[in-house]
């Protein structure tokens, strides 16, 4: 009888977790060595592999890429007819290889000899033809691959993948990258919505409604028709916000209106929000408190309101 799809799965998925493991048990110095070879370099880290190991190596690229680290794959047989060119002295090569004999990268290593081109390799035999031309070796142990025959990439790409995950966060925590950061490489897509300032998505200048402490009601009420967004923010003669009129505090003084002034209606020490924060801050305040639309008054203005953010506007974004 054959063995449940479910079952399989399970034992895949196991016997990979149990590889991750013991790499991270086995990891030693040569790791730190790493990540000093690549925090000397002056130029990228050109990552390289062939077969699945190439699929992998372009994931650790474009991980290394996002988080700080200036890299690029380059595929070893185009390398070989002429992309040799893309890598300059200044550069970095990490080659991976399960084996460390695929055929396909003998030219670049070569090149990176040549050239006194620092190189790097992941690989399970540190006595192969890449292991021994390496000047840091990171050592995968040597676990078979979870389809049992070993002849399926699948442990090993996992740990080379993890290691990749390794070498880009150590480097990127070295590196204090920050949040911001990543989101100058990541403006797009859910990502960069969950990164986008409050800044990035409030109206500002003449969208603003906004009025004076002493301003009639009538006035305000238009204010707040024209711009449309159920709210008027009250300043004093100086510009600094003083207090905020929305649709609740209408409706509390329905039979005052046409004889107050908006310091008379407003609701004083409005919830505001600085234009630095984190748009997603910005959409808890407003479900917290159950309110559409915050005030952006920057800390370094003296309490003047410098912009308006919407509910809609982080939806559109792609937030909440």
């Amino acid at each position: 009888m054959k063995t449940p799809f479910i079952d399989t799965a399970r034992e895949v998925i196991r016997a990979e977790a149990a590889a991750l493991t013991t790499l991270a048990d086995t990891l030693d110095g040569r790791f730190r060595d790493a990540i000093d070879l690549l925090l000397n370099s002056r130029g990228r880290v050109i990552v390289t592999g062939i077969g699945k190991s190439g699929h992998i190596a372009r994931k650790i690229a474009a991980t290394l890429a996002s988080t700080g680290t200036p890299a690029q794959f380059v595929h070893p047989a185009e390398a070989s007819h002429g992309d040799l060119g893309m890598i300059t002295s200044a550069d970095v090569v990490l080659a991976i290889s399960n084996s460390g004999e695929a055929p396909e990268l003998a030219n670049l290593i070569a090149y990176s000899r040549r050239f006194d081109i620092p190189l790097l390799g992941i690989t399970k035999n540190p006595g192969s033809s890449l292991g021994r031309q390496c000047d840091v070796i990171i050592e995968l142990p040597s676990l078979g691959e979870a389809c049992g025959t070993g002849v399926v990439p699948s442990i090993s790409t996992t740990m080379t993948l993890a290691v990749g995950d390794a070498l880009a966060i150590a480097l990127m925590k070295h590196r204090d990258f920050t949040p911001e950061n990543f989101r100058d490489f990541h403006p797009g897509g859910k990502l960069g919505a969950q990164l986008s300032r409050v800044g990035d998505l409030m109206h500002t200048g003449d969208a603003i409604p906004m009025v004076r402490e002493e301003t009639p009601m009538p006035d305000a009420l238009r204010v707040i028709g024209q711009k449309g967004f159920g709210v008027v923010a009250v300043t004093d003669a100086d510009g600094e916000l003083r207090g905020i009129i929305t649709n609740g505090d209408i409706g509390r003084h329905l039979d005052r209106l046409t004889g107050a002034t908006a310091r008379e209606i407003m609701t004083r020490s409005p919830v505001t929000i600085a234009p630095g924060a984190l748009a997603e801050k910005a959409v808890s305040l407003m479900n917290d408190r159950e309110i559409t639309c915050l005030l952006v008054v920057d800390p370094e203005t003296s309490g003047r309101v410098s912009g308006l953010i919407h509910i809609h506007d982080c939806l559109r974004a792609g937030l909440g």
